[in-house]
């Protein structure tokens, strides 16, 4: 009986190793054809990008001054203070410009 298994295998694989690319081939989806559509517009350049790093260097140098080791000579805290309200200046300025 294991004589019959044995003989088996190699026409078992001769039949998978053809069989096996012609379902790969089949398997796959038809490729739809492509649609050019119009070219569209380019993105407009952002709005004030110098004040959205201003915005983003007065958070990182906030963020410093809170979680430093020393107070500098105890201007850290009114520096924080200051930052906070360049922050919300600044998005002041930007919620006006909604053009």
């Amino acid at each position: 009986m294991s004589k019959k298994i044995v003989s088996f295998l190699p026409g078992l694989a001769l039949v998978l190793g053809l069989a096996l690319p012609a379902v790969a081939a089949n398997g796959k989806p038809a490729a739809s054809p492509t649609i050019k559509s119009a070219p569209t517009a380019p993105a407009p350049p952002e709005k004030h990008p110098h004040i959205r790093e201003a915005l983003a260097s007065l958070r990182a140098s906030k963020e410093d001054l809170e979680h430093a080791a020393h107070d500098f000579g105890g201007h850290r805290v009114e520096a924080i203070k200051a930052i906070d309200e360049a922050i919300r200046q600044l998005e002041i300025c930007l919620k006006y410009d909604k053009d």
